[in-house]
């Protein structure tokens, strides 16, 4: 057959039909979830259920994602990203092509059948005294959060998946006091939105060449922010996060898996154990001034929130 007859198919046209076709085996109802700016979760577990996530009201059932749909869409995305996914590769974490939202999919035998969850960056912010009103705070907290932010006071928000951490995070980030300050924000993926004009994001990378968490804190000090704001604690750059807060850099904001707000102090110091070997928790209770829990009641989905003073105790 005559190339010049059949021409093969640019890299627009490829990127297209990989992305209708992605589109496809989301289906409309996943589309719809995703449009919809309360939402700011959808998850297809391996039973097929098809379940979101909406911003104050929780978790409610959508219906049913055929499980080759569900297999689909991951290697899709695995295809996507340069990393086919198969015997040798059972889990395919990355974001969504053009939107961006995170995605984390598996495939058997690691579970039963094709499971993926998709992370929606929040287009609806709550606020502070939206929590106030639906009464996950009282005036007091609220006051409190307030106050620690007026005082450049490194705040650790804590909680499990799904609390809400981030949606408190960017509550705190949506105060006023942040636009007139310089954020450096660090994330795996963009879910954090800031109030500062003056603000710089910046991305972890997986693919060779990697750039970790690490990566970006030593460089954030060469960006001169008046605030450092990590999405996530998970591994070492624990301690590098706490050295730049205590050297010149207040009023960080971070979160962390926790079971407490106390607990929060234990985790960070863990975190650090881990990299260093070292009792880091005089220097965490020196640098955090406050952790913020959210614990999620499971009967009625709504959150309560409770305060620690780690730098008091």
């Amino acid at each position: 057959m005559n190339d010049s007859i059949h021409p093969p198919a640019s890299r627009h046209q490829v990127r297209t039909r990989h992305l209708d076709s992605l589109s496809h085996a989301l289906g409309p109802t996943i589309a719809a979830a995703l449009a919809d700016d309360e939402v700011v979760e959808v998850m297809a577990n391996p039973d097929g259920g098809l379940w979101v996530d909406r911003a104050g009201t929780g978790r409610k059932r959508l219906g049913d994602l055929d499980p080759h749909a569900a297999e689909t869409v991951i290697r899709l995305l695995a295809n996507h990203m340069g990393e086919p996914c198969g015997r040798d590769r059972l889990s395919v974490a990355g974001t969504l092509p053009d939107s961006g939202e995170r995605f984390q999919g598996v495939l058997p035998p690691i579970v039963e059948r094709p499971s993926f969850t998709i992370r929606k960056r929040p287009k609806v912010i709550y606020t502070l005294d939206d929590y106030l009103a639906d009464e996950t705070m009282t005036a007091a907290q609220a006051e409190a959060i307030r106050q620690a932010i007026a005082e450049r006071r490194n705040i650790m928000v804590a909680g499990g998946t799904g609390s809400g951490k981030t949606t408190l995070a960017n509550a705190i980030l949506a105060e006023p006091v942040f636009r007139h300050d310089r954020v450096v924000i660090l994330e795996d993926t963009r879910e954090l939105q800031c109030a500062a004009e003056d603000r710089i994001e910046l991305l972890t990378k997986q693919a060779d060449p990697a750039v970790t968490m690490r990566d970006l804190l030593k460089m954030t000090l060469r960006f001169r922010p008046d605030r450092i704001v990590v999405g996530e604690v998970r591994g070492g750059e624990a301690l590098d996060m706490l050295k730049a807060w205590n050297t010149g850099h207040p009023g960080g904001i971070a979160t962390v898996h926790a079971n407490s707000a106390e607990d929060a102090v234990g985790r960070v110091a863990d975190l650090v154990a881990e990299v260093s070997g070292v009792d880091a928790e005089r220097l965490i209770r020196a640098t955090i001034g406050v952790t913020l829990f959210l614990e999620r009641c499971r009967e009625t989905h709504r959150r309560r929130l409770s305060i620690a003073y780690p730098d008091r105790s």
